[in-house]
């Protein structure tokens, strides 16, 4: 049985005992058996962990009256998927869909992932993400492609492909997924589903590392209604002080609606100065109108940011830290790694990352930093800003693949100089950062934004639209998302795929 209502329901059905937890997992597995060969969604199944679970966790509420039941986690007995990149469950793989991590086995759990198990759900899997997530296409050459329930020629976008895939055919009825540069937004868009990559320190880091590209990465989920995302947000958020960001925790237990009218901007613009299509253009006015009608002021600006040096300041963070990665992983290899062992986009950004200075990273932090100030600054003005999510629908398997020679280049970096290295990493971008460029500003300044399904351009494909706003704001973004909601302007329902 396909899951077309959201987690909640399915965590309301099992407390009003309609349901067995047991019942849920069978159904998330039979999904996934059924589903998973058209979508190559799901890269690891949790069959027997998950069966025992759900036995024990029917057990335990065979035994509670019904107001001990209502005590339980929140989302008790929901079966959930996990994403395959930086979210470790003891005992279970963990490949970050590289071939060098390909036989890694985790051996403890870390604090996002066992938050999400103190949250009640049972975890039935893991989904396929690009190699360590550096791509919005989801094309991992030792996990192989995600393709969109939408269209098997269309990829389900990156990094959070297998993820949205995943809940879009109904295998569950909600997934965890990241965001380092747009990874939950950009699926979003291309999928048809909401995606909130919330502020930085919002939910669990650590142990084994807590910065996550210096801040720049987050992990939260993909959902398919506002209350979802409410839901998750409250039981996913922390206030951890071993962290290096920290934020208070959100005081409201309730979505209240919004009672003011909002002072909005909006812009067309790409942070890079590429053209931006008329459909993305078309799913930001559609946005414009629906909340004007709600009685929203609304008006065009756009925030002044060098956009091109941001994404050459992100660049020499995701090089340095894939060094750092790469480091950590020899320690535990009985030799160095090597071209051979990854993709060459991977090879560049690691051996690219050796050469950049520890003064030139200071600065690039600095920037950031000053980045975030200055977008503060704009929404003291502004109560959010409208953008594109991606510059159009999901796009075909290979779109953006590099010509051979390009390619060679890659796997020969070490032959050029630094410079000429850092023009290489933005060539082997620049096609796909041009259909995708309105979403790592948020990740570098570490503010709230989210991805919402109301634009279907002529062919039925879903372009999302973005709402970004001050941090620690997620509650605004969700009153937002929750107006539209109930307009009945959101569209995220599953696909029934062809086997």
């Amino acid at each position: 049985m396909l899951f077309n209502q959201d987690a909640t329901f399915y965590a309301q059905q099992v407390k009003a005992r309609e349901v067995t937890v047991t019942e849920l997992v069978e159904w998330a597995l039979e999904n996934i058996e059924r589903l998973n060969p058209a979508l190559n969604a799901v890269i690891h199944v949790q069959k027997v962990e998950a069966l025992e679970k759900a036995r024990l966790f029917d057990e335990k509420i065979s035994s509670l009256e019904q107001e001990a039941l209502e005590q339980l986690p929140f989302f008790f007995g929901v079966p959930i998927l996990l994403k395959d990149l930086g979210q470790d469950e003891a005992n279970q793989p963990s490949t970050s869909g590289a071939k060098l991590l390909g036989g890694y086995i985790v051996q403890s759990t870390d604090h996002f992932v066992q938050q999400v198990l103190d949250a009640g759900f049972v975890v039935v899997g893991r989904t396929n993400t690009p190699e360590f997530g550096f791509k919005n296409t989801s094309d991992a050459e030792f996990t192989g492609s995600v393709s969109s329930p939408l269209n098997p020629d269309l990829n389900a976008g990156g990094s959070s492909g297998g993820a949205a895939a995943a809940l879009k055919a109904g295998m569950v009825p909600i997934v965890t997924a990241s965001d380092g540069g747009g990874s939950i937004r950009i699926p979003a868009s291309f999928n048809g589903l909401i995606g909130l990559k919330p502020t930085r320190g919002r939910t669990p880091v650590g142990p084994n590392g807590y910065r996550g590209w210096q801040g720049a990465s987050i992990h939260f989920a993909l959902t398919k209604s506002v209350r979802d995302t409410w839901n998750m947000l409250k039981v996913m958020q922390v206030e951890q002080l071993d962290a290096p960001f920290v934020l208070p925790l959100i005081k409201e237990n309730e979505l209240e609606p919004m009672k003011e009218s909002l002072t909005l901007a909006y812009s067309f613009e790409s942070p890079i100065g590429e053209p931006v299509s008329d459909e993305a253009k078309e799913a930001v006015r559609l946005m414009i109108e629906k909340l004007q009608a709600l009685g929203h002021t609304i008006e065009e600006k756009t925030p002044e940011t060098d956009g091109i040096k941001a994404m050459q300041t992100y660049y020499k963070v995701n090089g340095v830290e894939t060094a750092a990665m790469m480091e950590g992983i020899e320690a535990s290899m009985p030799r160095a790694v090597t071209v051979e062992d990854m993709e060459p986009m991977s090879w560049a950004l690691y051996r690219s990352g050796l050469n950049i200075s520890g003064v030139e990273y200071s600065n690039v932090l600095a920037f950031w930093d000053q980045l975030t100030a200055d977008t503060e600054v704009f929404f003291e003005k502004y109560d959010a800003v409208l953008l594109p999510s991606t510059n159009g629908p999901a796009f075909f398997h290979d779109q953006f693949k590099k010509e051979e020679s390009s390619i060679e280049k890659l796997k020969t970096i070490d032959t050029f100089d630094k410079n000429e290295q850092q023009q290489l990493i933005w060539e082997m971008f620049d096609e796909s950062l041009a259909y995708t460029p309105f979403t790592q500003q948020q990740n570098l300044t570490g503010q709230p934004a989210i991805s919402l399904p109301l634009y279907e351009n002529e062919d039925g494909l879903p372009i999302g639209t973005q709402i970004w706003t001050k941090k620690g704001a997620e509650i605004l973004l969700l009153q937002i998302a929750k107006q539209l909601e109930e307009a009945g302007n959101l569209h995220t329902e599953i696909v029934e795929i062809n086997e």
